[in-house]
């Protein structure tokens, strides 16, 4: 009972930060006109989105940082190692996200930072990921658990974190293109890692990840306040980076690496259509899909906007469910 308490009060904790913030931020921001400039290939159909404020990730990511502050100031959580490589990974990667969005806004368009700069950027990310990691005392291994594997990897371990940072955070990076898609699905995905921490009893501070986890499910619900259709602020990547790194953060600490892949199931299939449209045209000269990331082929065959992020989150919350069976219970 008490960890269910401890769950809802921080889901609580984080919804009312954000909405707090979201409320002050918003039209700060439509003052200022940091403003989302739209693609050429979406004019038609995102064209009334020009305009919108950006760098929305703000919102989450101070209101959940604030709260879990807050929460260490009060005594009622620890900062163990694990925990501040969470907390070191969600503030390093939104501040990537803002340089990158920053950038663009300045330039007046949607080109931030170069790939070499941003591959630079999470690899000191990465290697100080690492150097605590191995500092605390945990092993550098591949480990799944309902399986009975375990995988020593060395120093390839850092190759490894680099891998799976740059993989989490590019996939939700290219599901946020509608109203509410990336901000709910990381809700969703985060809902799902909380409940697994708190399953994960060998892992030094996993009550305080877990509460983490929850915090910012609440802090992602008070955006989504502002995100959903018609979308008053725009995540931008501030926020997309942040969330698709920690994500993969936690799954490292927590051991479930192998589970991340239902718990980010749609970001990955979002991910790899990309892919196999880039590998079609380049090896076949034919495109699979009418445009991708996959959520804008739906949009291309006539789907309504609020119509595609519904079944994207049902499907979201069928993997993510999948994945606390296959990481905590079977």
């Amino acid at each position: 009972m008490l960890i269910l308490a401890k769950s809802v009060l921080s889901l609580m904790i984080g919804f009312l930060s954000a909405l707090f913030i979201g409320m002050i931020l918003v039209p700060i921001l439509r003052r200022m006109h940091i403003t989302q400039r739209v693609s050429i290939y979406l004019e038609n159909a995102h064209k009334k989105k020009e305009g919108t404020p950006t760098m929305g990730g703000i919102i989450f990511i101070l209101g959940a940082f604030v709260s879990i502050i807050a929460l260490l100031i009060m005594n009622k959580i620890e900062l163990t190692y694990n925990l501040f490589i969470v907390l070191f990974v969600f503030v390093s990667y939104a501040l990537i996200g803002f340089l990158d969005d920053f950038i663009s806004i300045k330039r007046r368009n949607n080109i931030g930072l170069t790939a070499i700069q941003k591959l630079f950027l999470q690899l000191i990310v990465a290697l100080v990921f690492f150097f605590v990691y191995m500092k605390s005392g945990n092993e550098p291994a591949l480990e799944i658990f309902t399986l009975n594997i375990k995988i020593d990897m060395g120093w390839f371990f850092g190759f490894f974190l680099l891998f799976v940072l740059i993989g989490g955070s590019n996939a939700v990076n290219l599901t946020d293109g509608l109203d509410g898609l990336a901000g709910g699905l990381s809700a969703i995905a985060f809902l799902a890692l909380g409940i697994i921490a708190w399953g994960s009893g060998w892992v030094a501070g996993y009550q305080d990840i877990a509460i983490f986890c929850f915090i910012l499910v609440g802090a992602l619900l008070g955006f989504l306040m502002f995100n959903t259709y018609p979308a008053k602020i725009i995540m931008g990547d501030t926020g997309s980076l942040a969330l698709g790194a920690t994500l993969a953060t936690i799954a490292i600490i927590t051991d479930h690496e192998i589970t991340l892949l239902a718990v980010m199931g749609v970001f990955i299939i979002e991910t790899l259509s990309v892919i196999i449209q880039v590998l079609s045209v380049k090896i076949f000269k034919k495109r699979i899909f009418l445009m991708t990331p996959l959520h804008h082929h739906f949009e291309k065959l006539g789907y309504e906007e609020r119509d595609i992020v519904k079944y994207f989150w049902v499907v979201g919350f069928l993997l993510a469910m999948a994945g606390i069976a296959f990481g905590v219970w079977i």
